[in-house]
């Protein structure tokens, strides 16, 4: 089996959950190409993407792996239609049994995962980040020219970053995240201070995103980004299924609640039946005492 991966970049490094394609191909016993698209001005990023990688897997490849990321999303299924090849978004495992690509993925928010086997000359998955180690080293990453089509019908004019669009939660080792159970804005600098102090970076539910208490950047869950840190610290996060689907692929959980009924302590390794507002402060004062 042949194998073709395609390295989203991130101010000009190849971001983690495409790192760990890598070892999803050696997991189908896949020698793997790696690529990256350079950018072209006035394309648009999904159209120079789709139209480069659908020109080199058509080399003659069976795979083609992209990160579960908002631009891997964007163009799985496109990248397939170019090829007549069969697509699958947001995977968590790939193997090859008998001859056949068999993937999983969740579905209904997280609650049931569902084995498909795709029956096609070739196929196209994205795979969710912290569904697989990164390797230890990263293989040669050849660019690709930008392919875009002539006359598309968008083109890029001008780009705003917004205000901490530089988070970058997919990648960070820990996470504090914060939800409606912090009460206030105030209350939710809190999680912030206790990030720093932990140097991670803070998370969000979407309450506390419609809130405003924070850019919807920091977005943990569904709508917002797919996490899988090393530590994932919950506070005031009651554990809606649309949250847990965007975390439980953390490898240590703590949960902070005062219910303690709350559905977030069914997926945490430890939790913490208390006031968030008056144990984060605690937490704090003891890390930063054990940093000292």
């Amino acid at each position: 089996m042949k194998a073709l991966i395609f390295i989203e970049t991130k101010e000009g490094a190849p971001i983690g959950a495409s790192l760990e394609l890598v070892t999803a191909a050696k997991a189908l016993g896949a020698e793997a190409d790696l690529v990256k698209v350079a950018e072209k001005e006035g394309v648009l990023k999904e159209d120079a993407v789709v139209g480069a990688v659908a020109k080199k897997a058509a080399e003659g490849y069976d795979v083609v792996l992209l990160a579960a990321t908002p631009l891997g999303k964007l163009t799985t299924a496109r990248i397939a239609a170019r090829l007549g090849a069969g697509s699958v978004n947001d995977a968590i495992a790939v193997a090859c049994e008998d001859g056949k690509l068999k993937v999983t993925r969740p579905i209904y928010g997280g609650t049931i995962r569902e084995e498909l086997c795709i029956d096609a000359p070739a196929a196209v998955i994205s795979i969710r980040g912290g569904s697989y180690e990164a390797p230890e080293s990263v293989p040669e990453i050849a660019e690709l020219a930008p392919e875009a089509e002539e006359g598309l019908a968008a083109r890029v004019l001008e780009l705003l970053a917004e205000a901490g669009e530089a988070v970058n939660l997919e990648d960070a080792k820990v996470i504090v995240t914060g939800g409606r159970g912090m009460g206030s804005e105030e209350n939710y600098k809190l999680c912030e201070e206790l990030a720093d102090v932990l140097g991670g970076v803070v998370g969000a539910t979407r309450p506390v995103i419609e809130n405003g208490w924070i850019s919807r950047t920091h977005q943990v869950g569904q709508s917002g980004k797919i996490v899988a840190p090393d530590l994932y610290i919950a506070c005031g996060v009651s554990g809606a299924t649309q949250h847990v689907s965007g975390m439980s692929g953390s490898k240590y959980i703590i949960a902070i609640n005062k219910d303690e009924e709350a559905p977030i302590f069914s997926v945490a390794d430890l939790g913490i039946v208390g006031d968030v507002k008056q144990v984060l402060p605690i937490l704090i004062e003891e890390f930063k005492k054990i940093k000292a």
